[in-house]
């Protein structure tokens, strides 16, 4: 926990008190902290030094003499800590000094220092296994290998590299980069293996597309697929504020799709399922739409609608989270992801921020400062719904920072949902309806429910019948369509052999338009009878006003002369003679 009250740590469910491990840090100057990734090391910057302690046995493993670092990442396998704090040119003008630092943990000696001006993706990226590293350099990506950052190892350079992301688990690492357009040509997104980055030849996958002035990239756990949140800053239509979002979905295998969503709005919310295999999106004006799709792109199960603008997994991807805050009440809504089913609804009112435990289990949430300054505190809660443990600052101070220690994949092992509430101490924190304001002239009235929109009500998606897994190719698809076509053809020329038989026996003066309209197989035929069905109705409108005693040109006399050439033209069209 990080706040005006120093930087301390609590130990996890079930005793909430006050950890040893770590010695409490009072001082109000405390910018910056980090976990290595499997929660060992623990590293934060309290405005005079960096330190680094062992968590387990709370000893203080290396201090850095950077009082102005604002920022603080382990590598994936604790043997690097960059830090990084704002750049400042020197009073001449001249160049400022590196301001992006990489520090061998062991030794303490910095191995490497650059110039890194924006604090946006400040951080080096490191593949898992710290075999490479890369950073975004003038818009191309520069790959270093083994942790020497003296040469670099490879270089990707495409027009504009604005991001890029590696991809998670073991080798080979691919990239994701992002190329905004520009001068009317559009923005893409390309996949590569590393180090494979000659020509556009070489790119696993490539998917370009216009309204695109930000983009978020999000790779699966294994690695297979990329989900791109492509958004504008500005709707054109005018629809949103939030400008405009499409979800692309690209594989590596070089499929890649738009994913349609099938409500209008912002889409707030993209997040994988850790198993890799299927994702769930947030979307469309309130009250928002939640549908979970497969790796086709086709809904598996819809959600309905309600007050939501986030979505989140559970570490073993089990249970799935949906709630609303921000300028949304905090309701969230805890559901079985194997059995779509609701398992608890608890109200988190004021929430700037929320986390699954590792253990699969526990959920953290807070309201923090700056985004508010009142009642600052966290609260630790069971899925099931149980709150456990809750802690308010006092008035005069603030909580600026609240997260889990975080675990490697496989320490907690995966359990079995549970639905019945865990028992707790706390009363549960069910917070009292708000009345809607009535006017004194209904007071003593019966209540009509107003409902400004009906909720829709979740429901499963997934094709009963057992049809193939495997997303079929454009060819495959084409194929299948030309079948279809085909198979149409063939129904509608036998319906028309049956209709011949039927119509000759039929009185010839019988009217035309009561048939039902049949296609001979050759557009050039049905295009002659669509012209004489057009003449014929045009000379039976020129008879009813003849009738009705209208004085008819000579040209519209004439064609109601040729009426009777017309009909034995047309029979003898559609007999196929």
């Amino acid at each position: 926990v990080r706040g005006s009250e120093g930087l301390y740590m609590v130990n996890g469910p079930p005793s909430f008190t006050e950890s040893t491990a770590f010695q409490r840090d009072s001082g109000k100057n405390c910018k910056a902290v980090a976990f290595s990734k499997d929660g060992s090391l623990f590293a934060w910057c309290n405005g005079e030094k960096v330190n680094i302690v062992n968590v387990t046995s709370a000893e203080l493993l290396r201090s850095f003499d950077l009082p102005k670092a604002v920022c603080l990442e382990f590598s994936p396998k604790n043997n690097i800590l960059a830090t990084w704090q704002a750049y400042a040119t020197a009073k001449d003008g001249t160049a400022g000094v590196p301001n992006l630092q990489l520090h061998d943990v062991k030794t303490g000696k910095c191995l490497k220092s650059f110039i890194q001006k924006k604090m946006q993706n400040w951080c080096p990226c490191w593949a898992d296994d710290e075999s490479i590293c890369a950073r975004n350099v003038n818009n191309e990506v520069h790959f270093f290998e083994n942790n020497n950052f003296n040469t670099i190892a490879n270089k990707l350079h495409l027009q504009k590299v604005n991001d890029f992301v590696l991809s998670p688990g073991a080798q080979p690492t691919k990239v994701a980069v992002y190329v905004p357009g520009s001068k009317g040509a559009p923005s893409f997104v390309r996949l590569y293996q590393y180090p494979n980055f000659g020509g556009p030849q070489s790119a696993l996958a490539n998917k370009s597309f216009f309204k695109a002035d930000k983009v978020t990239m999000l790779w699966n756990k294994k690695a297979t697929a990329v989900l791109v949140i492509a958004s504008t800053e500005v709707d054109k239509t005018g629809a949103s504020y939030y400008g405009e979002q499409t979800l692309h979905y690209i594989a590596t295998n070089g499929e890649s799709a738009v994913v349609q969503l099938p409500k209008n709005g912002p889409i707030y919310d993209v997040v994988w399922n850790p198993n890799s295999d299927e994702f769930c999106a947030v979307y469309g004006f309130m009250p928002a739409k939640a549908t979970v799709f497969n790796l086709k792109c086709d809904p598996v199960f819809d959600f309905g609608t309600g007050p939501r603008n986030a979505a989140y997994y559970s570490p073993h991807g089990h249970i799935l989270v949906l709630a609303g805050f921000g300028n949304l009440r905090g309701q969230m809504e805890v559901w079985d992801v194997k059995n779509y089913k609701v398992i608890s609804k608890p109200v988190a009112s004021d929430s700037t921020y929320f986390a699954w435990c590792p253990d699969g289990e526990h959920i953290v949430t807070a309201t923090c400062a700056p985004r508010l300054r009142v009642s600052n505190g966290y609260k630790i809660w069971h899925y099931t719904g149980s709150l456990l443990h809750h802690y308010e600052v006092p008035s005069n101070e603030e909580m600026w920072q609240v997260f889990w220690q975080p675990f490697l994949d496989g320490v907690f092992p995966a359990k079995a949902v549970k639905y019945q509430a865990v028992p707790s101490e706390l009363p549960s924190a069910e917070p009292k309806p708000a009345q809607a304001y009535r006017p004194p002239a209904l007071r003593n009235k019966p209540v009509t429910s107003s409902k400004l929109h009906e909720n829709e009500p979740p429901q499963n998606m997934k094709p009963q019948s057992g049809g193939s897994d495997k997303p079929l190719s454009k060819t495959a698809l084409k194929n299948q369509r030309k079948h279809e076509a085909k198979k149409a053809a063939k129904q509608e020329a036998r319906a028309e052999a049956n209709q011949d038989s039927t119509q000759s026996s039929a009185p010839q003066n019988a009217p035309r338009s009561a048939a039902p309209a049949v296609t001979s197989g050759d557009p050039e035929v049905d295009k002659k009878i669509k012209n004489l069905k057009k003449k014929l109705k045009a000379i039976e409108q020129l008879k009813e006003q003849a009738a009705a005693g209208k004085q008819l040109e000579k040209n519209q006399l004439e064609k109601i002369q040729k009426e009777t050439a017309l009909l034995q033209e047309l029979e003898d069209l559609e007999l196929g003679l």
